[in-house]
């Protein structure tokens, strides 16, 4: 009996997404066939010239564009954001600076800090009762 490993591929959809660029924006050969574990490493490891010019200008897939403004994916929407942006397009938003922008980016501030606090408060409680259980052993 011989071993045989079938090979795991993935749509279109999930590598461009695990590569961080909109799919509607890659070749057709991309878009139509799938993508092994193994060429998704390959893509990434030595991206070609199609996938660097994507990564570099878009258009960008909300994810992308969510984490270049500073804000959220919920906050790329209340501000009206739907459509995947190019580069460029981010950029004359960030020079812009609208009032959305602005209160998106404040709000992801402070959803960050209190992440920090909560992570902090956490690890206190966590070495506050290993130091209890330290101290109950002779």
């Amino acid at each position: 009996m011989t071993s045989h490993q079938n090979t795991q591929t993935m749509k279109p959809a999930t590598a461009a997404k695990k590569l961080g660029v909109y799919l509607e924006a890659t070749p057709a050969e991309f878009q139509e066939g799938v993508v092994s574990r193994s060429e998704l490493s390959a893509l990434q490891a030595d991206p070609p010239e199609w996938l660097q010019e994507l990564r570099r200008n878009g258009p960008h897939p909300r994810p992308v564009v969510a984490s270049k403004l500073g804000v959220s994916i919920a906050g790329l929407a209340r501000g009206g954001v739907t459509e995947p942006l190019t580069t460029e397009q981010i950029e004359e938003l960030k020079k812009e600076s609208p009032e959305w922008l602005q209160r998106e980016r404040a709000t992801q501030a402070d959803v960050r800090k209190e992440a920090v606090r909560i992570k902090e408060k956490n690890a206190a409680k966590s070495a506050e009762r290993a130091g209890e259980d330290g101290e109950a052993r002779p």
